[in-house]
């Protein structure tokens, strides 16, 4: 009895031997999953939080003076600032937290193919080095805040600056002090570079245009958020959120911020400069002083 039972295990063991040998050599025949590195994704920094980058670690950034979602980066500033693009973009190529309908492409002055990012196209930055223009190294964001124009490619901006000509609903240029003429004014948008306005007649920290109702709202809609993230060259702390009768608004400088119904959400646009008449709708800008 004890003869059949040691043969039985002799046989259990080798048929498992042979089991664990088979499997150990299929699976060193297995070939190694080879890790796809995304197109875009987003990286994070100490000071700037998160913000895109290309699938090496270099990072990614916006032009104030891409006001109306076209590039204007040229000549000798694309060699600065190449303009980025990824050819047939898909969802697939995007890191976790971005949206590909996010994306889209445009051509610049200059026939290349660029690629944007919620209206922003978007750019590296190319310093000089030893007197030749080189890309930033991987992980590195000396390009936010150069100039006061360039600034990192981040996904979660409440407020974002442009650099434009500041033309009203009667068609006329205006320059940065509401008089007649051309110039270009730098001044604050939404995350995708809508314009937003103050109210000469506001408060500080009180809206004073805004009917209970909002029946008024669509001529001069608030700006309701209750999100604070804007470019570094900006001082978060200006910022504040009021509750308009049960909806969030953000300010400045204690001014509520607004949208001008008659832009239309198009990008670029600023007719409210002049409406009713100049002054009365100012763009807001860094300087803005505080409101009483």
């Amino acid at each position: 009895m004890k003869s059949k039972q040691i043969k039985f295990a002799l046989v259990a063991l080798i048929a498992t031997t042979f089991f664990v040998s088979c499997s150990s050599d299929n699976d060193s025949n297995t070939p190694p999953t080879v890790e796809v590195k995304k197109e875009i994704s987003l990286s994070t920094s100490a000071t700037l939080g998160t913000y895109l980058s290309d699938k090496d670690g270099r990072s990614l950034y916006f032009f104030a003076t891409d006001a109306n979602g076209q590039a204007s980066c040229t000549g000798g500033c694309e060699a600065v600032w190449p303009a980025f693009n990824v050819d047939n973009l898909t969802a697939d190529k995007l890191g976790a937290g971005l949206t590909l309908s996010d994306f889209g492409t445009i051509t610049t002055a200059s026939a290349k193919k660029q690629l944007t990012y919620k209206g922003w196209p978007l750019y590296y930055y190319a310093p000089s080095v030893n007197g030749a223009n080189t890309l930033e190294s991987a992980g590195k964001t000396t390009g936010d805040g150069v100039g006061g124009v360039w600034f990192i490619a981040k996904p979660d901006y409440s407020i974002m600056i442009v650099r434009s000509q500041l033309k009203g609903h009667d068609q006329k240029n205006y320059k940065s002090d509401y008089t007649e003429g051309d110039g270009l004014t730098t001044y604050f948008t939404d995350a995708k570079g809508i314009t937003l306005y103050t109210f000469k007649n506001d408060n500080f920290k009180k809206n004073n245009f805004t009917k209970a109702d909002f029946s008024n709202n669509a001529v001069w809609p608030i700006y309701e958020t209750d999100k604070v993230v804007v470019p570094s060259i900006l001082d978060k702390s200006k910022f504040s959120v009021i509750t308009v009768f049960g909806k969030s608004q953000l300010t400045y400088n204690g001014w509520p911020l607004y949208y001008f119904g008659q832009d239309a959400n198009v990008r670029g646009a600023n007719k409210g400069v002049s409406f009713p008449s100049p002054g009365i709708w100012p763009v807001p800008v860094k300087d803005s002083p505080l409101a009483i």
